[in-house]
């Protein structure tokens, strides 16, 4: 993947002429009629106060560009391209240029670029290294005037001095395809008349370089359109004036993990205990005098194990949790959004316990029994193998060893497979090993469990050493475990089938994305933030599969959108495609589960809240952006001094920050109704803020999406609408610059304390939570992460 360019420095332009430090006009958010006929007016309403040699407003590539590239890393790709031609100095092929200067992802850009560095529509020869050392140092000329005459001369397809709207409209076409944005020939006409109509005022049908230089300059005035929104640029050298009175690193540490801590701490407490109980009881048993500490160890295992095994079975006990953690006591201290990570560690001790147990057991233990002295084992443990001493193999053969290798066979089975590679199926796995892997393979595989502690049950009752009931223990502990946990799934089977489900929509959208619109049934009441199971029964009876809801607690119906990732996901995708395509009003039949408790559901707790999704990720986050502003909207039209109870029951956010990042243009239809719907409730002006962020597109200033830029501004201004996301909800380019973001965040609210909620990729959700951490560190501002695990 082609690295994305970074921003010019500050001191980089100081070598420009005045005329570089021109203030820059703005406009209203939207024109109006008397605007359209003096459009001109409408722009230059008021001065912006932004110096553009601040500012890397227009770049080709620079000292930090693709990945650090300096003009020693274009010259090494000149001498391995070069080609030596009979009395002549080397050079490379004019195809080549792209791929010499960084832009191999960019070809058509690039060989338009070079047909404006050489002023000649004739650019099929080759370059020297001289040459290519000229258009280097024009490209990366500090001088913005410079740099602006190149791109001028982009435009300018006939070399006359002068772009028509031909020349902008084919311009715009390459620049939207070079960063992978899909404009059909009418709109790259609508907007190349747009620039004419704005900035063409005498009517001439060309415009010239200042007025072309005044369209490029007005992208930074984009800001005008959403002023009262969040500083977003992709500014390296962005410098948050730290605020007094900051919190301790320690001080954060401890409040982010404290709950974490106590609950893991008491775990290891409590096996370290029972491990130590066991040892010491057996280290003063008659047996000892045989097998030694591998027995006292081996026994002091099988205890932890036992309560390890019982433990394991809570955290996926989802209706108690979720009934548990509306209780804000109990969820004040017990982390209900780790339940999954506890669930991982109880199993990574139950590895532990297994293989000291059944090493210490198989290794040393019977070994020992079968090659005691013949007296020693008379005297001690004689009695429990029939006065026998049984050989190796032989004891391998009797009921309580074949279950427990039985045992272990079968959990490491689904322990195996349930690790990351298998369960998400990764390239990275041999291809017939895949074959076999994946989350239907998890799934059918984690059901072993119930064969596991039938063995269980059965080893804990025929035991070497002992025929006191009381020290058979295994089945007290995973007792009600077991019970509350089957108890849990005849209560989904018979909740499932309680609740009928109407499907009332099916949508299908680009990137295979399924959006489906279910009756909501009588009772069935959820919080935003919460997720359901659902199953289709003509793809499997016993699949059931997590989504969460992008419906609003109020609204009359269930959404869920699902994208595929596997085979379940692709074949009910197919299946409602096929149902839709087909223009039958007959879908598949679906059951659902739920709802369930989420991270996102602790949104609720502050006053002020940050939501960022990755692609899909973004869907848990919708339905709670609804929530708030149907809150809003609820209070707004509640008489408070009348005391109402259900305005005053409920608990909504003060500010919602919305951060989607998604890298194709096309990912904006899923959830474009809601967006618009949300932007233009006046509830929402106030209260919730959303930014997009695509990912396919240059970052601002790059030449590459400048002219996009531009064109975004002038759209905007005169429609409200942005014409990339074609919502009312602005598309930032590239990817965040999070640090810049937070900084913002704490600076406009100072002392407050920020929920971070997450949803996408585990790879950022580290670099997000550190952000959380050190922000939360140098400012007085805390911000609190949270992520979604499933």
């Amino acid at each position: 993947m082609e690295a994305q360019p970074a921003l010019l420095s500050p001191s980089s332009s100081s070598s420009c002429s005045t005329n570089d430090n021109i203030m820059l006009p703005s406009f209203s958010p939207v024109w109006t009629e008397s605007d359209k006929t003096e459009p001109l007016q409408a722009v230059n309403q008021e001065e912006a106060s932004i110096p553009i040699s601040d500012i890397g407003l227009l770049r080709f590539m620079d000292l930090t560009a693709n990945g650090g590239m300096r003009w020693e890393d274009v010259e090494d790709r000149f001498d391995r391209l070069a080609i030596t031609l009979e009395q002549t100095e080397p050079v490379i092929k004019w195809s080549d240029f792209g791929l010499c200067i960084g832009m191999k992802q960019s070809q058509e850009f690039a060989n338009q670029l070079l047909r404006a560095l050489r002023k000649s529509k004739d650019q099929n020869f080759g370059i020297t290294k001289a040459e290519l050392q000229s258009y280097w140092s024009r490209m990366t000329d500090p001088c913005f005037s410079s740099r602006m005459q190149i791109f001028f001369d982009m435009c300018d397809r006939n070399m006359e001095g002068r772009i028509t709207e031909i020349d902008i409209k084919q311009t715009i076409t390459l620049s939207a395809t070079t960063n992978k944005l899909f404009l059909t020939p009418g709109e790259a006409e609508d907007y190349a008349a747009l620039v004419m109509e704005l900035f063409d005022t005498d009517k001439r049908g060309y415009i010239e370089l200042p007025q072309f230089e005044t369209l490029i300059k007005m992208n930074l005035s984009k800001a005008s359109f959403s002023h009262n929104y969040l500083s977003i640029r992709h500014d390296p050298y962005h410098n948050f004036d730290h605020v007094q009175e900051p919190n301790s690193r320690i001080n954060i540490l401890f409040r982010t993990y404290w709950r974490r801590a106590w609950i893991v701490l008491l775990w290891l407490i409590i096996c370290s205990a029972l491990f130590t109980w066991k040892f010491l009881q057996y280290r003063h048993r008659a047996a000892f005098q045989v097998m030694g500490y591998c027995l006292s160890s081996a026994k002091g295992a099988a205890e932890t194990l036992k309560f390890n095994m019982a433990l394991i079975i809570l955290p996926v006990c989802r209706n108690t949790i979720t009934w548990l953690r509306r209780n804000r006591s109990i969820n004040s201290i017990i982390p209900f959004n780790d339940t999954i990570n506890f669930h991982k560690l109880i199993a990574g001790g139950v590895v532990v316990g297994v293989i000291l147990h059944g090493g210490c057991h198989l290794a040393c233990d019977l070994p020992r029994i079968s090659d005691s002295n013949h007296v020693i084992f008379g005297q001690t443990i004689a009695a429990r193998f029939g006065y026998h001493q049984p050989s190796y193999f032989e004891i391998l053969s009797t009921k309580e060893v074949a279950s427990g290798i039985g045992m272990v066979i079968l959990m490491a089975i689904a322990f195996l497979l349930a690790t990351r590679w298998p369960r998400r199926g990764s390239p990275s796995l041999p291809k017939s090993v895949r074959n076999v892997t994946g989350y239907n393979t998890f799934w059918y595989s984690h059901h072993l469990f119930i064969p596991v502690y039938a063995l269980l049950i059965f080893h804990s009752i025929f035991l070497f050493l002992t025929n006191n009931a009381t020290e058979k223990t295994t089945l007290i502990y995973i007792a009600i475990p077991v019970l509350l946990y089957t108890g849990e799934r005849v209560f989904r089977a018979i909740r499932s089938g309680f609740y009928e489900v109407e499907m009332t929509k099916a949508s299908i959208y680009p990137g295979k994305v399924l959006s489906l619109k279910l009756h909501k049934p009588k009772g069935f009441k959820y919080l935003s933030g919460m997720y359901i199971f659902i199953q289709c029964p003509q793809i499997s009876p016993f699949e059931w599969h997590p989504f969460s809801l992008t419906s609003g607690p109020e609204d009359d119906y269930l959404s869920v959108h699902i994208r595929t990732a596997g085979d379940w996901s692709y074949q009910i995708y197919s299946l409602f495609q096929e149902a839709t395509l087909s223009g039958l009003n007959s879908y598949p039949k679906v059951h659902i589960d739920g709802p369930y408790g989420a991270a996102s559901q602790d949104h609720i707790k502050y006053d002020i809240i940050v939501l960022i999704g990755l692609g899909i990720g973004a869907t848990p986050f919708i339905g709670i952006l609804k929530d708030i502003v149907n809150s809003a909207q609820n209070s707004s039209h509640c008489d408070h001094h009348s005391g109402c109870r259900e305005c005053s029951s409920r608990k909504s956010p003060l500010k919602a920050y919305l951060f989607w990042v998604t890298r194709e243009q096309s990912s904006f239809e899923w959830f474009r109704d809601i967006m618009k719907e949300l932007s233009n409730s006046k509830e929402k002006q106030s209260i919730v803020e959303m930014h997009s962020f695509l990912t396919s597109v240059y970052q601002e200033g790059d030449a590459r999406s400048v002219l996009i830029s531009a064109i975004q501004a002038l759209h905007y201004a005169k429609n409200g609408i942005d014409f990339v996301s074609r919502t009312p909800v602005r598309t930032h380019f590239s990817r965040p610059n999070w640090s810049s973001i937070f900084s913002e965040l704490a600076c406009r609210h100072r002392g407050a304390r920020i929920g971070v909620f997450y949803c996408g990729a585990s790879t950022l959700a580290k670099e997000l939570q550190g952000m959380c951490t050190k922000f939360s560190t140098k400012t007085s501002t805390r911000f609190v992460f949270h992520k979604e695990n499933y």
